[in-house]
């Protein structure tokens, strides 16, 4: 018994890379595309609320840590509730932060998908690298961050006013520690910005190395601002690793310009406003070969007479 083979047409990546696709079909494709990342989300919400509660205890080692937080049998005392739907808000909270980071690589996924077929191929492979590095880098920050509220709380409280109780309220925490780790995390992807000048040609490395004290300035300045945490050690650390990501990513970059061979050009040692120095060769200028004169032209024929008018039309007109 024969089967007859179907054939198939072109993938729909295939079809959005090479324009063929109508306007419907993107938007019907951009329609799936949101349904699926919005699956993937509510899953992972489904699944932080379940997680939700050993989370909350992690962020909660933290204030565990500082003096009179603990009974005499060791265990940590509650944080404060101001109203009756704070706990069930704040599990929400967790949860929708735990649903975003597990359904993180459905819906990046879904969203690379679509914007994917608009790069061409090697600015495909360059953001798969950035986003592979990316996640890390992100990883690292919210773990500084970590460190630095563990660390600094006791700072902060030993640093204020005395005769205050330690019990804190849990919104207000919570809404501390997240801040943290949220503003760390994006700060790592500081050097991704460079990277991306110096792999895309608008600034060479060694004119990100000449920026290296206006980096370091705008480092601890940014540090001391957007901390959250207004103790020194918060800011510090995050100052100091900013800086060494920024020294980190330029030496990237000095690797990648040696890979593509700038700064090896004719003009590289010459500035803008600087005149190139002209070579003068004493080369001998010897004659050249000698041309054979042309043979003439000959005389065009004679151009026929016109026909009379009545010959150049037919009946019809």
């Amino acid at each position: 018994m024969a089967f007859a083979l179907r054939k198939r047409g072109p993938k729909a990546f295939e079809r959005a890379a090479d324009g063929s696709m109508t306007l419907i079909e993107h938007v019907r494709e951009l329609r799936n595309r949101l349904f699926r990342a919005s699956l993937a989300i509510v899953g992972g919400l489904i699944v932080g609320f379940l997680l939700a509660d050993p989370v909350f205890l992690l962020l909660k080692q933290p204030y565990c840590r500082l003096p009179d937080t603990t009974d005499a049998l060791g265990n940590c005392q509650d944080l404060l509730a101001l109203a009756p739907t704070t706990g069930f808000v704040l599990k929400l909270k967790l949860a929708l932060w735990l649903g975003l980071i597990i359904g993180g690589p459905v819906w990046l996924y879904q969203l690379w998908a679509f914007i994917a077929p608009g790069l061409h191929r090697h600015e495909r492979k360059w953001a798969y690298v950035f986003v592979s590095i990316a996640a890390p880098l992100f990883a690292a920050g919210a773990m500084l961050a970590y460190v630095v509220v563990d660390k600094g709380l006791g700072f902060l409280m030993e640093s204020g006013v005395g005769g205050l109780s330690n019990q804190f309220e849990v919104s207000a925490y919570i809404a501390f520690i997240t801040n943290m780790i949220l503003l760390f995390g994006v700060a790592f992807e500081f050097p991704l910005i460079l990277l991306m000048l110096n792999f895309a040609g608008i600034a060479s490395a060694r004119r990100l190395l000449s920026w290296w004290r206006a980096v370091i300035f705008i480092c601890f300045a940014f540090a001391a601002i957007a901390t959250p945490d207004p103790g020194p050690f918060g800011m510090t650390l995050l100052a100091l690793s900013l800086s060494l990501l920024y020294f980190v990513a330029v030496g990237i970059a000095f690797l990648n310009d040696k890979r593509r061979g700038r700064g090896k050009e004719i003009y590289a040692g010459i500035d803008d406003d600087e005149v190139s120095p002209l070579e003068f060769d004493a080369d001998p200028v010897v004659a050249g070969q000698r041309v054979d004169s042309t043979a003439p032209i000959g005389v065009p024929e004679p151009v026929a007479p016109p026909a009379p008018i009545e010959r150049r039309y037919d009946d019809m007109t």
